[in-house]
């Protein structure tokens, strides 16, 4: 069987000026189907948007496409244009919003839904239809239907161990493309999936059932030895929770020889738990940590149930400047602050002298606890708001007020001396165009409040 797999542009190309990761979702389905001998294609349709072209010149039998809540109508317009044109194509869905929310996708033109992990899961239904078995018998998926939804048997998240490597040459001819800011070249590496802790403003927690899954360090060493790029994204919800298993991958790494620079994902108790840990990982290569600050009051944090307070932040900040470690601090802002509010936030990112600071709107997103307790309060459900810069739910300040403050945050926060060693990563050129989009950036953020 011959498949496509699409990955929906951006609701906002501004997006991928920031950043732009390899679609490795795509590139994991891809190798369980190229395992039963289907030829695959994959089109990252942020880099050729001709996706109707790709079609007609690859004539497939089925297509797969995955997004998150931002994408939902440009996945539904894409199922539309190509059952237009190829009425006898199998159009599947997967992805994060098809698997917490999968009923916003039950329309005529899609014709399967894939819930969770979908690589055991598209490999029985491209099975199913070449042998026209009854695809309702494959669990984890959901059949579009005009009187609701026929959930099937729900699929249990597959074991990480057990997934192939995902197929990285069906991205070959993007792979220079692929960056987080500075990093660039950049691969994606999953070690692991799910999440320790239960904010209720993240659906990744829930997604695995409450589960962390881990991938064994002697897999994750084999992919490594497969990656060209010098720079890799461990895609994890939560890398370092698991002191032992990533201690282990730090051996592993170093015993192989490795060299990349790493980025990841590490929450604030993490590192005040286990600084030796990152200690350890900066020899091998780590030099950026996101970390998810959210908010500089205590109060705010427990009810996010985030589960630090900002004191910990603080000791977060003195373990990696002291480790050389950059962290790239993510605030969240709640739609309630008051102008004192934004003004103390700055104060504080101030004061914990960050090098890099970015902040979003508190946005509740669907799957997560927030979305279910404050859902009466929502202002849109237009799925390309839930970007994390439109305010969603009512905010204290006049709705343009509020961004323009949002606006101030992002410009004011780190003074631009701090900024600039951050920038000079990219060279005279990079630092010019940094810069430019900073500019930009700043623009959609105040203008943000016309888009409702």
């Amino acid at each position: 069987m011959k498949v496509l797999l699409i990955q929906p542009p951006s609701h906002n190309p501004l997006i991928d000026q920031f950043f732009l990761f390899e679609p490795l979702a795509l590139e994991y389905l891809g190798a369980g189907l190229t395992l039963d001998n289907h030829t695959v294609e994959l089109l990252d349709a942020r880099l050729e948007p001709d996706i109707e072209g790709a079609c007609r010149r690859f004539q497939p039998e089925m297509v797969g496409l995955t997004g998150f809540t931002s994408h939902v109508n440009i996945i539904k317009d894409i199922a539309t244009r190509l059952k237009a044109i190829f009425p006898e194509l199998f159009v599947v869905v997967g992805g994060h919003h098809a698997t917490v929310q999968p009923e916003d996708f039950n329309e005529p033109n899609i014709d399967l839904v894939v819930i969770g992990e979908g690589v055991f899961t598209l490999r029985e239904i491209a099975a199913a239809l070449q042998a026209g078995t009854r695809l309702a018998e494959i669990a984890g998926i959901a059949v579009p239907c005009s009187e609701g939804m026929v959930f099937s048997t729900p699929r249990p998240y597959t074991d990480l161990n057990d997934l192939p490597f995902p197929d990285r040459t069906l991205t070959a001819r993007h792979r220079k493309h692929y960056f987080s800011e500075w990093f660039k070249p950049l691969a994606s590496v999953r070690t692991s999936l799910g999440c320790t802790a239960r904010c209720n403003f993240c659906a990744l927690w829930s997604i695995t059932g409450g589960k962390y899954l881990r991938r064994d360090p002697e897999a994750v060493v084999a992919e490594l030895k497969t990656i060209a790029e010098p720079n890799v994204f461990f895609c994890d919800d939560e890398s370092m929770c698991d002191a032992k298993r990533m201690d282990r991958l730090a051996d592993l790494i170093d015993e192989a020889g490795i060299r990349k620079n790493y980025f990841l994902y590490g929450r604030v108790d993490t590192i005040i738990k286990y600084p030796e840990l990152f200690a350890k990982w900066k020899k091998i290569g780590l030099a950026q940590v996101f970390v998810g600050m959210e908010d500089f009051s205590d109060q705010r944090l427990k009810t996010m149930n985030k589960g630090i307070t900002t004191a910990q932040q603080e000791q977060a900040v003195t373990i990696l400047d002291g480790l050389g470690i950059m962290m790239y601090a993510s605030y969240m802002v709640n739609p309630d602050y008051s102008r004192e509010d934004f003004r103390d936030l700055l104060a504080y990112v101030r004061r914990l002298k960050h090098k890099y600071a970015t902040f979003t709107v508190m946005t509740p997103l669907p799957g997560t606890k927030l979305y279910a307790e404050r859902y009466e309060e929502i202002s849109s459900h237009k799925p390309e708001l839930y970007d994390m810069v439109h305010a969603l739910l009512p905010t204290t300040l006049p709705l343009a007020e509020f961004h323009q403050e949002m606006a101030n945050l992002w410009a004011k926060a780190v003074p631009f001396y701090r900024i600039i060693p951050t920038l000079a990563r990219f060279g005279l050129q990079g630092m010019l165009q940094r810069i430019r989009l900073f500019g930009t950036v700043l623009k959609k953020i105040r203008l943000a409040h016309l888009d409702y």
